[in-house]
C-alpha cells in the first residue's frame, strides 16, 4: 500500500516568502547609469519559471525619507504575488538609492531625471518580453508614474497613497490623453491628499477610478492594509482572478 502524502498549510504572515523565480536584474538608463532590482517570476510544477499572465513594475516612496524596492508592500508583493495571482513583479533601487540588493548610480533628483528610470523599467520589461506590464506607484512613485509614466506600451497603472506634491495638472491632463485605466488607492486618514480632494483632482482624468480606504494611512502598515493593496491590485489587474487572495499555502515555502 503507498502511503499518503500531505501537504503542510502555511499561514501567510509578513516574513512569508512563497516560490518563486527570483533573479537580481540591472536597468539601463538613458543617461549611462545602472539601476539594480529584482524580478520576480511564477514558477511551474518543476519550479522552473514561466509565462506570467501580467506584470508588475513598480516604483518605491521617496527615498531621502527611507523608500527603496524592499519597501514593505512591494517586498510582500514580489514574496507573495507570483504564487497566489501568476503575476511577475519587478522591483528596482532608482537613482542614488540604496538596498540590501545594492545600490543604484546617480543621485536623487527629486523626480525630474528619475524619468529615465522609469523609461529603464519600461523597457526592461519590453526587452525581456514581460506580458501586460501595469506600473505601480507607491508616494512619490506615484508621482514618477504620473509624470514620466503614460507611455503606449503599458496596460495601466496604479497608484498608493499620491501626494500630488509633483505631479501637475498637466501630467493629469496627459494621462487623460493617454485613456490607460488609472486607479487611485488613497488612504482615508492619508497624511498628504484623502478622499475627497483626490476625487476633485483626478476627476480631470475621465478613466480615473478613485478608490477611498477606510482606516488605512499613508503608509499601509499592517497586515491587514497590504492584502487590501494586494486585493486590489490582482482585482484590476486581473479581474476574473478570485478574491480575496489566499490567507493560507499549502506545499513548500522558499527561503527569506
Amino acid at each position: 500500500m503507498v502511503p499518503m502524502t500531505t501537504q503542510t498549510s502555511h499561514q501567510i504572515r509578513s516574513t512569508t516568502v512563497l516560490p518563486a523565480h527570483r533573479e537580481d536584474v540591472e536597468l539601463h538608463t538613458a543617461d549611462g547609469l545602472t539601476l539594480v532590482g529584482e524580478l520576480a517570476l511564477p514558477v511551474g510544477p518543476d519550479g522552473a519559471p514561466r509565462t506570467p499572465s501580467a506584470t508588475l513594475v513598480t516604483f518605491h516612496p521617496l527615498p531621502t525619507h527611507g523608500g527603496f524596492m524592499d519597501s514593505h508592500v512591494y517586498r510582500k508583493a514580489a514574496w507573495r504575488l507570483p504564487a497566489l495571482a501568476d503575476l511577475a513583479v519587478l522591483r528596482f533601487n532608482t537613482r542614488g538609492t540604496s538596498s540590501p540588493r545594492g545600490t543604484s548610480e546617480g543621485e536623487f533628483d527629486g523626480g525630474e531625471a528619475e524619468r529615465y528610470d522609469v523609461a529603464a523599467a519600461i523597457e526592461l520589461a519590453e526587452f525581456r518580453e514581460l506580458p501586460r506590464p501595469w506600473l505601480v506607484g507607491w508616494s512619490f512613485g506615484t508621482e514618477l508614474i504620473l509624470k514620466h509614466g503614460a507611455d503606449p506600451s503599458i496596460e495601466g497603472a496604479i497608484l498608493l497613497s499620491p501626494p500630488l506634491h509633483r505631479a501637475t495638472d498637466e501630467d493629469l491632463d496627459r494621462w487623460a490623453a493617454l485613456g490607460k485605466p488609472l486607479v487611485v488607492l488613497v488612504p482615508e486618514l492619508d497624511d498628504y491628499l484623502r478622499p475627497e480632494e483626490a476625487r476633485r483632482r483626478f476627476a480631470r482624468v475621465p478613466q480615473a477610478e478613485v478608490i477611498g480606504v477606510d482606516g488605512a494611512k499613508h503608509l499601509w502598515v499592517g497586515e491587514s492594509a497590504v492584502r487590501r493593496v494586494l486585493d486590489e491590485i490582482v482585482g484590476h489587474v486581473l479581474p476574473d482572478h478570485p478574491l480575496p487572495l489566499p490567507t493560507h499555502w499549502e506545499g513548500s515555502l522558499d527561503p527569506a
